[in-house]
């Protein structure tokens, strides 16, 4: 009873912290939404339609609706798959219509808007935990303002995955190694970069391992069960991992009947690849041949060196290893995948460790100065947001 109402109060307490942070975070959400809402209608556009009906939404609700097994086949020979996307946001989408009068669509906001709280939440927990409270809430309004913001309240999976991944690497950094895996797994599910998380949740056990060796076990009998417990864990943890991803791979795989390696051929279609961030590099090197493309050419090169310059400061800040493993394997896959290059920034979206040197940063400046700072990049993210999905391409 009395370790019950611990639990209870731990939560409350939790979420009392959080509680800063997470309204911050839904006024800057909503000023996104209502910008999208005024910029759609003055386009003559549904706000709503472009949040959940377009692009790679309709897709999901695709699966939710009639499962795996539709293709498109374009004139130029590819053929678009919804092999392609994972499971974990779809199976919500039809729990949510199943239970409730929402549509699929419907419920794919409704899962994108809850996970995007619960990804603010983690975000918070994760940062507080390394860096304080007010770092916390800091780098959960910088998440929130990121130009691509708008995309944390799209029925798309980056809001499910980040809160996903933000949990499982704050389970692994307070040694909670099953939730962690599990947490993980269920990432897996959700993105192809949720073997980043394993990858994460790998490492930390890797070293935890290595450490309780190196420090010995324990004196007592007491000790020694404690040690051999805390490594069964990690065990059950490392193995839970990986599961979601590699058991959706396999089953594309079979599926396919093109083996292990099928979920890469479906891929292919899309002409998605990991060609080592050459295509990438040709993609930028084009806009230099003319003007004024060579100015986007710039912010191009410019946005890449910010997000390694970031990644060199959170290895020099010492960030906790499966932050940095987690972090580097993200911008990896983003910025080396041959896909289509408008969808890097928000790929990009859930590489929220690299925003924890800016959230230092920025808590140690007076309150009036950092409020003024994320007023103004509020404001401008909202404003990019609706015009962005305005444009003619999929974010």
């Amino acid at each position: 009873m009395i370790d019950l109402e611990t639990r209870t109060e731990g939560r409350t307490g939790a979420l009392r912290r959080a509680a800063p942070a997470l309204l911050g975070y839904a006024a800057v959400r909503a000023l996104g939404l209502l910008a999208l809402a005024l910029w759609s209608a003055a386009r003559d556009k549904s706000a709503y339609t472009l949040l959940t009906a377009r692009w790679d939404s309709l897709w999901y609700t695709r699966v939710a609706e009639l499962g795996y097994g539709y293709e498109v086949r374009l004139p130029n020979g590819d053929v678009h798959s919804n092999l392609a996307f994972f499971p974990l946001l779809p199976w919500l989408e039809r729990l949510g219509a199943a239970v409730s009068p929402l549509s699929y669509a419907d419920a794919g906001f409704v899962v994108s808007l809850l996970a995007s709280l619960a990804a603010a939440w983690g975000i918070f927990a994760v940062a507080e935990h390394v860096y304080g409270r007010r770092a916390g809430v800091c780098a959960v309004l910088l998440w929130a303002v990121l130009p691509v913001g708008v995309v944390q309240s799209m029925a798309y999976s980056e809001s499910l995955f980040t809160a996903l991944a933000a949990w499982s690497l704050y389970a692994v950094l307070t040694g909670r190694w099953v939730t962690a895996g599990l947490l993980a797994s269920l990432a897996g599910l959700t993105r192809p970069v949720g073997l980043a998380v394993a990858a994460a949740v790998w490492a930390a056990a890797v070293v935890a391992f290595a450490r309780s060796r190196s420090d010995g076990v324990p004196d007592g009998a007491r000790g020694a069960e404690r040690a051999l417990g805390d490594g069964a864990r990690r065990v059950l943890g490392m193995i839970l991992a990986p599961l979601g991803a590699a058991g959706y791979v396999l089953w594309v795989g079979h599926r396919t009947g093109k083996g292990p390696l099928g979920y890469l051929d479906v891929q292919a279609g899309w002409r998605n690849g990991f060609d080592g961030g050459v295509a990438f590099a040709r993609f930028v090197g084009d806009k230099f041949t003319s003007f004024p493309a060579a100015l986007a050419g710039v912010a191009l090169v410019a946005g890449v060196a910010l997000l390694l310059w970031l990644y060199v400061v959170c290895v020099r800040q010492r960030q906790p290893l499966p932050l940095l493993v987690y972090a580097g394997i993200v911008v990896a896959l983003a910025l080396c995948a041959s896909s289509y290059f408008g969808s890097k920034p928000r790929l990009l979206l859930p590489a929220f460790p690299l925003l924890l040197p800016l959230a230092l940063a920025l808590a140690r400046l007076r309150t009036s100065r950092s409020a003024l700072v994320v007023g103004g990049a509020a404001v401008a993210s909202a404003v990019y947001g609706a015009f962005w999905l305005n444009g003619s391409g999929p974010p």
